[in-house]
């Protein structure tokens, strides 16, 4: 977008942010006319004065609208801007297998630095580095993308529509993590569809978990729990006729650990018993926690949804009674973004208890293991205020410094 003209970069901002000419007129104190002249290139932004009005309106960096990279601040690195975001939106937003279908396309990258690629990424995203992972996704869904179109009349067509379909999941996540909710649930569904013409059922199984994942963060746990639990019936063992492998278990045990949050948010105790039941009786056949189709799925990840599902439901007695019975060596081995997650459940648990200083210190804890899992989620940022709000007097160093590098006022 860096070649457009600047009345053009104003119009495709405003639209980004579901603003009327007429909005966005009132706001800035000019007239509707002034907005549709500046947008058509037929009125100049000659002024820096106007220009920095427009951005503070449109809520972007002023060198966005100039058509230059954007300052970063020192102490955003970990997480990600909003450059970032429409950078993953636009490459969500490609069709490069209609492409394909209309005109050859160019020489895609190997398969074999495809598949480096995305196992890095998800290390990444499991290690909680969210802005590295952000600012690396464009360029990944691009080649993921071009290779499967490319690849799509090859015998690895199907090696190709795998990996494109982990990129999408991928994607979801971070983005979900993140708050931008409604691309995470599109990259899901796009993960849901590729992942059947790659014939995996449990790449699909995951990718619809994820699917879940989105829908219970934009509100809809009913729909989450509808997905997790279908999909989990037909993974299960008794459907389909045999005790399963190590692989099959883990994905259909997170989907059952998945339904259960789902369950949680809306209330319904029972059914959280009685999924996480379910997920423990795959544990018990799959044994200590793995990482197969990079679910971390085990005794241990149970405990911590377990904990989670408690917090959901307003038990944070409950969550915290969870958290002190964990075996901590098992729970060391787990991945970072697992752990530092836990300790922001649990920093909700002591929350609802009361005990400010000690949700405190799970936030600290969960910020020395994968800062970004602290800094970066939305979620983490609602805990912390409410922390602070209910702070007697001026808070503990440590917490005021995590606020200020989180930007949350104390």
């Amino acid at each position: 977008m860096d070649d457009l003209p600047i009345g053009r970069r104003v119009s495709y901002w405003r639209s980004r942010r579901k603003m009327s000419q007429q909005v966005f007129a009132d706001r800035l104190g000019k007239s509707k006319s002034w907005v549709d002249k500046v947008e058509r290139g037929v009125r100049r932004l000659d002024k820096f004065s106007v220009v920095y009005e427009i951005a503070d309106v449109l809520q972007v960096d002023v060198q966005l609208l100039l058509g230059r990279d954007p300052d970063r601040r020192p102490d955003s690195t970990n997480c990600i801007d909003q450059v970032e975001v429409e950078e993953i939106r636009a490459a969500l937003e490609r069709y490069d297998q209609l492409s394909a279908f209309l005109c050859a396309p160019p020489e895609p990258p190997p398969l074999t630095e495809m598949h480096k690629a995305v196992g890095h990424g998800w290390l990444t995203y499991q290690h909680a580095k969210y802005g590295v992972l952000a600012r690396a996704l464009p360029r990944l869904l691009r080649d993921a993308q071009a290779a499967d179109a490319s690849y799509s009349t090859t015998e690895d067509a199907g090696d190709a529509a795998h990996l494109l379909a982990q990129v999408y999941q991928i994607s979801s996540s971070v983005l979900r993590k993140l708050g931008e909710h409604e691309l995470a649930w599109l990259a899901a569904d796009r993960s849901i569809a590729v992942a059947q013409r790659a014939g995996d059922q449990l790449l699909a199984g995951t990718a619809s978990y994820r699917a879940g994942n989105a829908l219970l963060a934009l509100g809809r746990a009913r729909a989450a729990l509808e997905v997790n639990v279908n999909i989990a019936n037909r993974l299960a063992p008794e459907c389909t006729g045999s005790s399963g492998t190590p692989q099959r278990l883990s994905v259909y045990g997170t989907l059952l650990l998945q339904g259960a949050m789902a369950a949680a948010r809306i209330g319904d105790s029972a059914t959280v018993r009685d999924l996480i039941h379910g997920a423990v009786d795959a544990a018990a056949h799959v044994g200590d926690d793995h990482n197969y189709y990079w679910t971390s799925f085990g005794p241990t990840n149970i405990e911590l949804h377990r904990a989670a599902a408690a917090v959901e439901l307003g038990e944070g007695r409950l969550a915290v009674e969870t958290h002190t019975r964990l075996d901590m060596d098992r729970f060391g081995g787990l991945l970072p973004e697992r752990r530092a997650h836990h300790f922001l459940d649990i920093a909700r648990g002591y929350a609802q208890l009361g005990d400010v200083d000690r949700a405190g210190e799970m936030l600290l804890e969960g910020d020395r293991i994968a800062p970004a899992e602290i800094r970066c989620r939305p979620i983490a940022h609602e805990v912390l205020s409410d922390l602070l709000r209910r702070t007697r007097g001026s808070p503990v160093q440590p917490i005021a410094e995590l606020a200020e590098h989180m930007g949350v006022g104390v």
